[in-house]
């Protein structure tokens, strides 16, 4: 399994992780009248501060929304924090949104600024440095497949919060280095060796879990 699709799959990972073990949506919360609702009924409703619409939009969302605050946040409980004050934005702004792109990720955009907001409180800065060559990685596919979904977003939550920050920028978000610099307020060459390190932080976190490179 090369690098790269690792990094998919810890996106999927975190998405699967909140689906399935944060917030266990019952059936109510999923009935089809939601679905039965195009995309522009809920944002008038929204944009209208009507409370059913709002409801069903974060039931829509929050899941998903929830599998992106994860991979910025240390806990459960602070991923659950940046959800909520994200989408108090998102029900003040939705008015703003002139469909240029889609309505998810417009939603997903004010997630991860929120995250990084919070994630201010705890990086100070971030590493200086050249640029680490970091050679391509192939790992067992199947020994990843046998992690526990919990232990693979902890692997993810262990690395040093620059690295964290970044990496999930740029591999899972897919924002340039130069967006991420201006992003973070940091330079290009930062975001890249920050990047670069990330990749070796999770090679050898991988490396504790017993995945070996092929």
């Amino acid at each position: 399994m090369c690098f790269w699709v690792i990094f998919i799959f810890f996106k999927e990972v975190c998405n699967i992780f909140a689906w399935q073990q944060v917030y266990h949506l019952n059936k109510k919360a999923n009935s089809t009248s939601n679905y039965q609702l195009n995309e522009d009924e809920i944002i008038k409703g929204c944009i209208d501060n009507d409370v059913h619409f709002q409801k069903l939009l974060y039931e829509r969302f929050a899941p998903k929304m929830m599998g992106v605050s994860l991979r910025y946040c240390n806990s459960k409980m602070e991923a659950e924090d940046v959800l909520q004050d994200a989408f108090i934005k998102i029900f003040d702004k939705i008015g703003t949104f002139r469909k240029q792109g889609s309505f998810e990720g417009w939603i997903r955009k004010i997630v991860v600024y929120t995250a990084l907001k919070s994630n201010d409180k705890r990086v100070k800065k971030f590493e200086p440095g050249d640029i680490e060559n970091v050679k391509e990685q192939s790992f067992d596919a199947t020994a990843i497949s046998k992690i526990e979904t919990k232990d693979l977003l902890k692997i993810l939550q262990q690395l040093p919060e620059g690295y964290k920050t970044v990496f999930n920028l740029y591999a899972v978000e897919g924002y340039s280095h130069k967006e991420i610099g201006k992003m973070l307020k940091i330079s290009e060459v930062t975001s890249r060796t920050q990047y670069s390190r990330a990749k070796q932080h999770l090679i050898k976190l991988l490396t504790k879990y017993g995945i070996t490179r092929q």
